[in-house]
């Protein structure tokens, strides 16, 4: 299946432990190196992607302004890169301002990020210092990405329901169990989360919640499928994930497993998940 128009990449990493520190990487050797524009260039070289999303990596502590400041400079080279979501401390709740008005002033920030799906406690998100910090991103137009394990999908229900002011991005459909082939409760978790509408989904990041050697179209169609059920294709994203995704399989092969999925939708459908939906939220 070949597209008569550009893919949006929704959501691409790129880090060097060289300029900033990212803890996680200890826990997955393969990935501990640099992972940086050119080599994404020659994993997607085929995919015909006109523009890139950049989503925060991780980095320790409070170095998400120095992450922000360097992915700007990556950007200058790469014309492709057009928008990013940004790390933000919002659990400080109003204290998270002064970092939101800095990122505010980098042009390329669309959104922002607190990786959530790390927190012991799954309603860590209704702590009423992180719903202030959500809040405070309307001043500033930012979304919010949410990138959760799907036992965390009833609290952030609650999240997104109180800030109806904030357009929230859903990561990875939620992380469901592929790996152990269980479609619920996460289905109806995630239906009652679609219903409402200041939400999105990410098609992305699925093939490395799936055993790797059964990470394939036929695998992960059930999860493709509801997803899309749910949200409909006015509310998803495209998203290949990368470099992570390669701790599965490469990015191309994680698009042809999608193409496939999708095989006799409607252009204008294909459209909407792999470019307009993109460029309308994130504003690029």
């Amino acid at each position: 299946m070949n597209f008569s128009f550009n893919l949006v990449d929704a959501h691409v990493h790129f880090w060097n432990p060289a300029r900033l520190h990212y803890p996680w990487l200890v826990r997955v050797p393969s990935l501990a190196r640099a992972f940086l524009p050119a080599e994404y260039a020659a994993a997607a070289q085929t995919a015909g992607v006109g523009k890139l999303i950049f989503v925060e990596c991780g980095c320790a502590g409070r170095q998400g302004l120095e992450e922000a400041n360097w992915v700007s400079e990556l950007a200058a080279r790469e014309p492709r890169l057009k928008g990013m979501v940004a790390q933000a401390s919002v659990e400080l709740g109003a204290r998270v301002t002064h970092e939101l008005a800095v990122l505010s002033k980098q042009g390329l920030v669309k959104g922002v990020r607190r990786n959530l799906q790390a927190e012991t406690d799954p309603y860590f998100c209704l702590n009423p210092d992180f719903i202030a910090g959500i809040h405070a991103l309307a001043k500033y137009h930012f979304t919010f990405d949410l990138c959760i394990i799907h036992h965390q999908l009833p609290a952030v229900t609650q999240l997104v329901a109180r800030c109806p002011e904030i357009f929230f991005i859903l990561d990875h459909c939620a992380k469901p169990a592929i790996r152990d082939q269980q479609l619920d409760p996460w289905r109806q978790h995630l239906r009652e989360l679609a219903a409402l509408p200041n939400v999105a989904c990410k098609i992305s990041g699925l093939v490395t919640e799936a055993d790797p050697a059964r990470c394939g179209a036929a695998d992960l169609q059930p999860y493709v499928r509801h997803a899309l059920d749910c949200f409909g294709f006015d509310r998803v994203l495209f998203g290949g994930d990368w470099p992570v995704c390669q701790l599965a399989t490469p990015l191309e092969n994680w698009l042809t497993a999608l193409k496939t999925i999708l095989a006799g939708e409607p252009e204008t459908n294909l459209k909407k998940l792999f470019q307009t939906n993109a460029e309308r939220i994130y504003r690029v």
